[in-house]
């Protein structure tokens, strides 16, 4: 894994989407590592080292959480305050991405602090830029402070 480039977490429970989105990161040339978390309960516990990831050192954040709404479980929206309530994943760039075009989840998202919302497209060739962009984006032009970093 690129240092640089870090770990970027995927909140996706569609696996065309997810597959899909790594087809881009892996067409983008970005060395960041992607983890895959199904629902909003798999997030949570990589995100603050419960469950399955029992033990993870939490000081090490992803660079930034690709996160879906439409999730089983727990909802991106309780995924989203949760992050946001917690002064370890506090700043964490979130960007929801999203099939939704209700009005609410926009609202809702920035509401909660979310830095980015970006629909999915529902073309192919679109989906793939689209991810691409933002993988490229988030780990490489994005300068992220660095852990522990106090403003």
């Amino acid at each position: 894994m690129n240092a640089r480039c870090g770990t970027i977490l995927l909140v996706e429970d569609n696996a065309d989407d997810v597959d899909l989105t790594l087809i881009a990161f892996e067409r983008a040339g970005l060395s960041a590592q992607v983890v895959v978390a199904r629902d909003g309960v798999e997030a949570l516990d990589y995100l603050f080292g419960t469950g399955a990831h029992a033990g993870r050192d939490v000081r090490e954040q992803p660079r930034v959480v690709l996160l879906d709404l439409n999730l089983p479980r727990v909802s991106g929206h309780e995924v989203l305050q949760r992050m946001r309530a917690d002064p370890r994943t506090r700043e964490v760039p979130v960007v929801v991405l999203t099939s939704s075009l209700e009005e609410r989840d926009l609202r809702e998202s920035y509401r909660h602090f979310a830095n980015s919302y970006v629909r999915k497209p529902v073309n192919f060739d679109e989906f793939i830029e689209v991810t691409k962009q933002l993988g490229v984006y988030w780990t490489t032009l994005n300068r992220a402070m660095a852990q522990g970093e106090v403003v």
